[in-house]
């Protein structure tokens, strides 16, 4: 019987989560809308988004810390 693998961690996981925060204190709203991937010298980011907000503000999370 072959030995099963585990499966390896995918390359390029973003490293933060993308939200759109509508609202304050613990009547925010919060939606997801994107992923950002921090550059190897920690200087920036690269961010995709699946949606572009016209209200509200974006804020972006490491993934550990994501609501």
């Amino acid at each position: 019987m072959a030995k099963k693998q585990e499966a390896a961690p995918a390359k390029n996981t973003p490293s933060h989560g993308v939200f759109l925060v509508e609202g304050e204190g613990d009547r925010a709203f919060w939606t997801k809308i994107g992923c950002a991937w921090q550059h190897g010298d920690g200087e920036g980011f690269n961010v995709a988004l699946s949606a572009l907000p016209i209200s509200g503000r974006l804020v972006i999370r490491s993934k550990k810390e994501e609501r």
